[in-house]
């Protein structure tokens, strides 16, 4: 790692953001200061609303129309940034700075190939000839370690998964060889496997160019692992600055030492997550479990027809193409979940943990195989008439982003009392008193409910989602990555109160995750899938403490953490 002590690459002093709302000018940075020296790695960690990207985009000046500069100076290898032209901007940007945003797919042009966009940013700083583009768009894939980077160079981004996507992403930061890279939460929802091969390709490159970054995360064990030094944010102040190994070792701030105890470690228990006043109050104590199967898969098969392009092929070469096989993205598997018990479906993306999830959600049809639920074979049920069965109500979904999940036109209480409505008919009183009973129990306040999505918290919001498949009193509910998007300390929270719901409602869970963090602490046992298949199953001591499968220990030993 760079040392600290090389000559500053940015200086930001004294950096104040103002942004205009209608209820006045609102302060979201007040008087920041962070310096990065030349090849060094710094990470800046906070909640959602903490000021860290608001900041990047003032250095790359890229802020809201809304947002404004209202003091302090960015220093930018000698080139004021805040004085600078929007020519002068517009030469920095690609050619010096290069950012890596939060979201690959929204990062991208949907209806351009992925090769044409690097091509772009190439022409766009003139680094390049018309008829040497392709090439050099070409190399980009490559040194991303995109396979097949001739054919992919041709793709269009819905075509590739999200790590592809993200890869690509990276590949049209670095094509014009920036000597500063600022990377936005460049893993959240990739799977952990992915999310190393991402981080430690960033490194890679960057450190063969002699580059200097600007991690910003929310995951502490990500920017343990990745950065020199950390910058810790706070309602848009820096509260702590300090070596990466001194700030997990003995952090300084009480904010710092929240983020900590928040974060999902080897040994921490949920409780163990929480703010000490919290933490107090002991969980409700498990009813005994009678051991009864509520859920049982058996040979699960989910196929996908290939895309037949054999009419083409014979079209223009004359011959006939052999037809392909179709893709199994569900080979064969089955599994049991007890009445009370939290199941955990893991594995990388695209290994059918979602799909399957799908299936016993009765949202998609399986191609064979057997779903049994309560002793009734719920597969022999086309899915497009599963919506108005009996077991519908009992079977619930908590869907892995709060926000798209919600409709941004109902309020919370309209969002909550949404599967009420479809399923009969109540008063209006009596649909409020429901309502605020669910929100009562995941802990959301009442002033709350009349409130639309954009008017409340990622963990509000997670807050209605979970009210919303209560609603029904569900014997099941499948939770696909509820957390994913959370900052660690709403993550603790929404954590302990899916626990305390599970015991207290005596639901069982089905939960899809690739956090193994995450699975540990919720799950009782683990179901490991690639490539469509189980590749082990056990309770989660065994599973997550003695793997016995090679893959399964990949997926541990990929998993970042702080050193504490």
């Amino acid at each position: 790692m760079s040392s600290a002590t090389a000559p500053a690459i940015l200086d930001v002093r004294d950096l104040t953001i103002e942004f205009a709302t209608r209820r006045g000018t609102v302060r979201a940075i007040e008087h920041v200061d962070i310096s990065l020296a030349k090849g060094e790695t710094l990470g800046i960690v906070g909640e959602s609303g903490s000021g860290k990207s608001v900041t990047s985009y003032a250095v790359m000046r890229i802020l809201d129309r809304a947002g404004r500069i209202a003091e302090g100076s960015i220093m930018y290898s000698g080139v004021d940034v805040v004085a600078a032209s929007e020519d002068e901007l517009r030469d920095l940007r690609g050619r010096e700075m290069a950012m890596i945003f939060q979201n690959p797919r929204a990062a991208l042009n949907p209806i351009r190939q992925v090769g044409r966009q690097i091509e772009d940013v190439l022409l766009e700083h003139v680094q390049t000839t018309r008829g040497e583009a392709k090439q050099k768009a070409i190399e980009a894939l490559q040194q991303v370690r995109i396979a097949r980077p001739e054919e992919r160079y041709h793709a269009y981004p819905f075509e590739l998964s999200g790590g592809m996507c993200q890869r690509i992403v990276i590949a049209l930061a670095l094509a014009c060889r920036p000597q500063l890279l600022i990377a936005d939460e460049p893993t959240t929802g990739l799977d952990v496997t992915t999310q190393k091969a991402v981080m430690d390709l960033v490194v890679e490159l960057t450190r063969e160019r002699a580059m200097s970054t600007i991690l910003i995360t929310h995951d502490l064990g990500l920017a343990a692992t990745y950065c020199d030094r950390i910058v810790v944010m706070e309602k848009g102040k820096v509260v702590e600055t300090a070596l990466s190994k001194d700030i997990f070792s003995n952090p300084g701030h009480p904010y710092t030492r929240k983020l900590m105890r928040a974060t999902p470690r080897p040994g921490a228990g949920l409780r163990d997550l929480l703010p000490l006043e919290a933490a107090t109050a002991p969980l409700p104590a498990p009813a005994p479990s009678t051991g009864e199967v509520l859920l049982r898969v058996e040979g699960l098969v989910k196929e996908y027809p290939r895309q037949d392009t054999s009419g083409l092929f014979s079209k223009f070469f004359g011959k006939q193409q052999e037809p392909q096989a179709p893709f199994r993205a569900v080979d064969n598997i089955g599994f049991e979940v007890r009445r009370g018990e939290t199941v955990g479906l893991v594995g990388e993306s695209g290994c059918g943990k979602s799909t399957t999830s799908m299936m016993v959600m009765r949202l998609l049809d399986p191609t064979s195989g057997r779903i049994t639920f309560a002793g009734e074979d719920i597969s022999a049920v086309p899915a497009r008439n599963f919506a108005t069965n009996p077991m519908r109500r009992r079977i619930q979904m908590v869907f892995q982003d709060p926000t798209e999940s919600l409709n941004p036109r109902f309020t919370a209480a309209r969002a909550i009392a949404d599967p009420i409505l479809r399923g009969k008919s109540m008063s209006r009183d009596a649909l409020r008193a429901r309502c605020e009973e669910l929100a009562g129990l995941v802990g959301l306040p009442l002033e709350f409910l009349d409130r639309l999505p954009h008017q409340l918290s990622g963990g509000q919001k997670a807050r209605v989602g979970i009210a919303r498949a209560l609603a029904l009193s569900p014997d099941l509910v499948i939770l696909d990555e509820p957390t994913a998007a959370l900052d660690v300390s709403v993550q603790a929270v929404v954590l302990n109160l899916l626990q305390d719901l599970k015991i207290r409602l005596g639901m069982s869970y089905l939960f899809v995750s690739h956090d193994l963090h995450v699975v540990r602490l919720l799950c009782d046992r683990v179901i490991v899938m690639r490539a469509g298949k189980i590749v082990e199953a056990g309770t989660a001591e065994q599973v997550l403490e003695a793997p016995t499968a090679e893959y399964t220990r990949q997926l541990i030993e990929a998993i970042p953490h702080p050193p504490v």
